[in-house]
């Protein structure tokens, strides 16, 4: 999986956005004006933060090792994806849909 399709991938989710809060060098991906994903441009490795139920986050972390607590983030609702060809396509985009849905759910004011 490439930068550009995680990119694509959150860009066709209904009413998702694109954003750049902290700067060039990370994306950051909305819904409902709430971050969903966050993918670096400056890392070495291809790596994002998505949002996650907390039972499952730890589920995800013992059974992966490129599922990592969120990089800068709530470690209890966020994991980091190591993008390095140990976890099929598939399985990332339903971790996007995951984190998607999780903050799809929450208007913010």
């Amino acid at each position: 999986m490439h930068i550009e399709t995680i990119r694509d991938y959150c860009l066709s989710k209904p009413e998702a956005e694109e954003t750049l809060p902290f700067g060039p060098d990370t994306l950051v991906f909305k819904v409902n004006n709430k971050a969903f994903l966050f993918l670096p441009l400056d890392e070495e490795d291809l790596r994002f933060n998505v949002k996650c139920d907390p039972e499952l986050a730890l589920e995800l972390r013992e059974q992966y090792a490129s599922v990592l607590p969120g990089w800068h983030m709530n470690k209890k609702h966020w994991n980091t994806i190591v993008v390095d060809g140990t976890i099929p396509a598939k399985q990332i985009k339903e971790w996007i849909d995951h984190s998607y849905e999780l903050v799809k759910g929450k208007k913010k004011g």
